[in-house]
């Protein structure tokens, strides 16, 4: 009987550590997921003042001046956000495996 013990324990320490891990990958997942959107909302607010620069720009001049300062201004934040999405996903990949470093520590002795 001590055998069926054991696996009865195993089976749930296992259950444990995989949730523990679904529920950090949930959390970095809903962190990404807002952190995309806010930076869609901040691009299209950004893309509609420039086009009404644009709009309103009196010469060809002004109007390539505008146009090249959203490019810049656009590419820059896109490099940011898409620097700051990685080491979230980095973060999140190191949260998600936390529980399991414990389970083959123990599997290595």
């Amino acid at each position: 009987m001590n055998g069926f013990d054991d696996m009865q324990k195993l089976s749930k320490d296992s259950m444990d550590v995989m949730m523990q891990s679904f529920g950090a990958m949930t959390k970095g997942m809903q962190a990404i997921a807002t952190e995309v959107a806010d930076y869609q909302k901040k691009s299209f607010e950004e893309s509609s003042a420039a086009l009404e620069k644009l709009v309103a720009a009196k010469s060809l001049d002004k109007a390539f001046e505008a146009q090249s300062d959203y490019v810049k201004g656009a590419y820059e934040s896109f490099v940011g956000e898409a620097t700051k999405i990685g080491e979230m996903y980095s973060e999140l990949a190191k949260e998600a495996y936390k529980p399991y470093e414990g389970v083959m520590a123990k599997v290595g002795k």
